[in-house]
């Protein structure tokens, strides 16, 4: 028996993990017999998934259960939880079962705890926009595993350029590897510059425009990323996370807080980034940082409610700007 627990927001990492599990579990000759996945977001359905899970494999290699979205980590009822504890210890060992879900494990629940004794568990966050030191570390290692050759100052402008998406990391890592062919020589900034659409950095240099009161600037960063066919709610994700870490790094400010302290308060890896982030906020008022967020909490309602995207960005920009002047 293996029992698999991954969990988290980033979809498309998720599907990578789920994609080479299923495939290193199955024997390909009797995988559309052995591959079973269940939406498991009720308790008949998960019910359904543990005696599939109970069935031995046909032909060779092992039998892969999903129980995708489930609740079991965030609510179990005690008959749910009675009919788990009863099937886990009598699984085969020719099983192979995962569970995925988006919200993270509630540790109190005796599911979760039942879960995690046996499970090996994976989380899948999207890494914090301002963590250089983890979204480098994660470009080398999806270039590793997809040989593409990179130079140390690459990989960072690559980091900075993609941020967190990593999807959007995969097909750019994609296109650098046809680019280069069989060249052994790594990819150079300047390549990779040519060749990588700079996502989240245009992002943050919104961001960064629209805190000066630059609503000029601010407009014309708007109009490169959505000619790139941006997808408005990822500029607002972006913006949003970029405006939060300021109010927080201002109120902590005030408040007196050492750097260490804000460092902790936002799980930096590297404590030095403080100093960058206090340069940014210095002239900004914690008053202003408040108001912004409303603005851009209204920003993604809008959006979310079909509003057309162009224009509403536009305009909700030029007000976010004008806040700032």
């Amino acid at each position: 028996m293996q029992i698999y627990l991954f969990w988290g927001e980033d979809d498309f990492a998720m599907a990578q993990a789920v994609t080479s599990l299923r495939q290193t579990v199955l024997d390909p000759n009797w995988a559309s017999f052995n591959y079973d996945k269940i939406i498991a977001d009720s308790a008949d359905a998960v019910v359904e998934g543990l005696d599939r899970a109970l069935t031995p494999p046909f032909g060779t290699g092992s039998r892969f259960v999903w129980l995708a979205n489930t609740t079991l980590t965030q609510q179990c009822s005690p008959e749910l939880l009675a009919q788990f504890e009863r099937t886990l210890p009598v699984m085969p060992p020719t099983t192979v079962l995962l569970l995925t879900s988006v919200k993270k494990p509630d540790s109190r629940l005796k599911s979760t705890k039942l879960i995690v004794q046996s499970a090996q568990v994976r989380e899948f966050s999207p890494i914090p926009p301002w963590n250089d030191k983890e979204l480098a570390q994660r470009v080398r290692q999806v270039a590793g595993e997809m040989n593409v050759k990179l130079t140390a100052t690459a990989i960072e402008l690559l980091a900075q350029s993609i941020g967190s998406d990593t999807r959007g990391l995969y097909s750019e890592l994609e296109k650098l590897r046809l680019f280069a062919g069989n060249r052994s020589q790594p990819l150079n900034p300047e390549e990779v510059a040519a060749l990588v659409h700079c996502h989240a950095q245009n992002t943050f240099q919104l961001a960064d425009a629209i805190r000066e009161g630059n609503t000029s600037a601010a407009l014309d960063l708007l109009a490169g990323l959505t000619g790139r066919s941006e997808p408005g709610l990822r500029i607002v994700a972006g913006l949003t996370g970029k405006f939060r870490i300021w109010l927080w790094v201002k109120a902590m400010i005030q408040a007196g807080d050492r750097d260490d302290k804000i460092a902790q308060a936002l799980d930096l890896g590297n404590p030095k980034r403080v100093y960058y982030f206090r340069q940014e906020v210095k002239n900004a008022s914690l008053e202003k940082l408040q108001k912004s967020l409303p603005l851009l909490l209204d920003l993604e309602a809008s959006l979310k409610r079909g509003r057309e995207e162009n224009s509403t960005l536009q305009t909700k920009v030029i007000e976010l700007s004008s806040l700032f002047r």
